[in-house]
């Protein structure tokens, strides 16, 4: 299976800017414009894009349209959003400005139909965003807890056509303490849906380690404030994807 590297691009105010433990308030901005941060990606050699509207993601509806749209224009590669879509309107109006992916996350746990019709009408197009806090959901953009287990929802979602599961350890997220990855093995090894790594990723040994976990293998993983910090180098990522 091929592994795919995601860098982040997650929108505040505007701006490129990376959370610590999903906390908005504990925000640092890494790049003024975000289009121009997409086209060095590029230019990196990277081959996918992860963009994320944080504002939002806590308000509810999409909030840094400008800034998505102007990432479009500056990226040849496929781009995948999240953050704010919780209707079908939003997942349309999005997928024909061009995002390739759209991702979905508290709508999965509050309106797993929509999101179920959704993946079924546009065949490799729906993404499900799955946050956790000691293996259970997490929404809200952050700021609430579920009673539902992360591997619980990944289950609920088998056979409709969700082409991939974002699975983040939110108590990782933005520290770079280390991929979790028993939590992203165990979600691949519950679910036949292809999942993505998120949370943590500090250095190119956890890569490795993702490439390297047992049984199904992870597909591929979001890369954040390490390769904004210089701790990832993108062409030994790439190659240590390969």
């Amino acid at each position: 299976m091929t592994f795919t590297l995601y860098p982040a691009i997650d929108l505040k105010d505007g701006q490129c800017v990376r959370l610590l433990r999903g906390e908005m308030d504990a925000a640092t901005v890494f790049n003024d414009s975000p289009a121009d941060q997409a086209a060095a990606f590029d230019s990196a050699g990277f081959t996918h894009l992860h963009v994320v509207d944080l504002n939002g993601a806590f308000a509810g509806t999409s909030a840094n349209g400008d800034a998505v749209k102007a990432i479009l224009k500056a990226t040849n590669a496929p781009v995948q959003l999240g953050g704010g879509i919780r209707t079908r309107a939003q997942i349309d109006a999005w997928l024909e400005a061009g995002i390739s992916r759209v991702i979905l996350g508290t709508a999965a746990l509050r309106d797993p139909e929509l999101v179920k019709a959704a993946a079924h009408d546009l065949p490799g197009r729906i993404i499900v965003g799955i946050d956790a806090k000691d293996g259970m959901v997490a929404v809200e953009g952050w700021a609430e807890t579920s009673d539902m287990s992360a591997v619980e929802l990944a289950k609920a979602f088998e056979g409709c056509g969700v082409t991939a599961i974002i699975a983040t350890d939110i108590g990782r997220d933005g520290l770079k303490t280390g991929v979790n990855v028993d939590f992203t093995s165990t979600l691949a090894n519950a679910v036949s849906i292809p999942i993505i790594a998120s949370g943590g990723v500090r250095d190119v040994a956890d890569i490795t380690a993702l490439r390297a976990a047992p049984g199904t293998p992870v597909s591929g993983t979001i890369l954040g404030r390490a390769l904004y910090d210089g701790d990832i180098i993108p062409a030994e990522a790439l190659k240590a994807a390969q």
